[in-house]
């Protein structure tokens, strides 16, 4: 699938602000080879996360405050339209200094303009759950492709965008955004000419993991073919065309603290009544069943950073075939493959793995939906394939009332049919696992469980 035309020199720079996926690094699957965790680091690399827009902004502070006019049946600007705009988006209030801007927004320099709306990877990687915003947690309530159709027509700009940004609420075209920007830069990261045609998919609806899963893992990313020491990898946000290859060099110490501040993320807590009875033998059970892949926990635990191949772990592959073997060709050739100097490589590399990574379940409680796709709303339905629905949709409000404690994830409506009516907004309300890049089959390991011993599984997972 190949980009639309780009209608204007700014909305060309408007896609170059997002977070996106990338592929790099060569496989260790040896923990030991990871760096050491340092933890005045962190804390620089946390207030740079917060502080620093490491983008020119794109968007004027008008488009912010006007976006509500496009606003399916609003007539007047709410009276607290922060809070309008952050639910109306899937965005949540930032647990920092944000100048009233949702986590993944902040204010930052505009050329000619002074201030104006960036973008950075909160918007993604900055979640809630039971009413409390966690940097570092998944987005699942992200409505990215109105978000950015909608503040470009506040700003007097085409809505049409060179690809789909967001194909249902609460996933991204994560890939589709690395490919498209790689596609604008030459190895050393300067402008080339026309796109360099790197494979294009923007149909795999792709899940955002939870950044404290990162310190466990020696790679990264859903296919797992990411070293996951990279630094440069996590800058590929930064290639918004206004951003020269001296702009990636100066950043590239925050980064390097920013990654280490992600090694210090925790996973909240759960927070509601356990019964540790019930989770002991919870805990024998996902030993016996799901420890092979997924690891143990406790001081003495061991995760086996496992890329479970495709013929055995079933699930939809759109995601592992989408990111094809020419942008990691390209990717091998740039400046982000090119981080360190060594007997036997220059840098991260980027590799082929033949599966998906079976990630680290620590946090898990606060992470639905599931799979890479976002496909399954609950742990139940992980471990009970034949009853994950279909076609189903869910508030996205992040409140404890919207939270399923039985089955571990969020509660969802079962939905017969989509309405062909219904606005774009609303259609991406409906998971419809009938649509490419968001089959919900496949990780049948658990069916053969009774539903008792489903239970006892859950509930050793929320002491995770």
């Amino acid at each position: 699938m190949s980009a639309r035309s780009i209608q204007s020199g700014t909305v060309y720079a408007v896609i170059a602000l997002i977070l996106s996926a990338g592929i790099s690094g060569t496989i260790f699957s040896d923990p030991s080879t990871r760096a050491a965790f340092d933890s005045a680091a962190a804390e620089r690399g946390r207030i740079a996360l917060t502080t620093k827009a490491f983008n020119p902004a794109v968007w004027s502070l008008n488009a912010y405050a006007n976006a509500w006019k496009r606003w399916p049946g609003v007539k007047d600007k709410p009276e607290d339209y922060d809070a309008a705009f952050r639910e109306h988006y899937g965005l949540h209030a930032a647990p920092y200094s944000n100048n009233g801007l949702p986590m993944g927004m902040k204010q930052g320099r505009r050329f000619f303009y002074g201030k104006g709306i960036a973008l950075d990877c909160l918007l993604c990687h900055g979640g809630s759950i039971c009413g409390q915003s966690y940097i570092g947690l998944g987005n699942s309530s992200l409505e990215i492709q109105s978000l950015f159709e909608d503040l470009n027509v506040a700003d007097g700009l085409p809505s049409e965008l060179p690809f789909t940004f967001g194909q249902v609420r609460g996933t991204s075209e994560a890939g589709a955004m690395a490919v498209f920007l790689l596609g604008l830069r030459k190895p050393d990261l300067s402008l080339r000419g026309p796109l360099l045609d790197l494979g294009l998919h923007d149909d795999l609806c792709e899940d955002p993991p939870a950044w404290w899963l990162l310190k466990k893992k020696s790679t990264m990313y859903h296919t797992g073919g990411a070293d996951s020491r990279s630094v440069r990898s996590i800058m590929q946000f930064m290639m918004s065309p206004l951003n020269g290859p001296s702009d990636f060099a100066a950043a590239e110490k925050d980064f390097a603290d920013i990654r280490q501040f992600f090694l210090s993320i925790e996973p909240p807590k759960y927070p509601f009544p356990i019964d540790t009875d019930l989770a002991k033998a919870g805990e024998v059970l996902f030993s016996n069943n799901c420890a092979r892949c997924h690891g143990t926990y406790g001081p003495n635990g061991h995760y086996p950073n496992k890329i479970v191949r495709l013929e055995q772990i079933g699930t939809d592959r759109t995601r592992f075939d989408g990111i094809e073997a020419r942008f990691g060709e390209y990717y091998n050739r740039s400046w982000f493959a090119k981080e360190r100097s060594g007997w036997l490589t220059d840098g991260f590399a980027a590799k082929a793995s033949d599966g998906y990574q079976a990630p680290p379940l620590d946090g898990i409680w606060a992470t639905a939906p599931f799979f890479h796709n976002g496909s399954v709303p609950t742990v139940y339905h992980v471990l009970n394939s034949a009853l994950r629905p279909k076609r189903f949709t869910r508030s996205f409000r992040t409140a404890a009332e919207a939270y399923d404690t039985n089955h571990l994830g969020w509660t969802f409506t079962e939905v017969r049919s989509t309405d062909s009516s219904s606005s774009d907004i609303e259609r991406r309300k409906v998971y419809d696992t009938s649509q490419p890049g968001r089959g919900n089959g496949g990780h049948i390991f658990g069916d053969h469980l009774t539903d008792a011993e489903r239970g006892a599984i859950i509930e050793f997972l929320k002491t995770l």
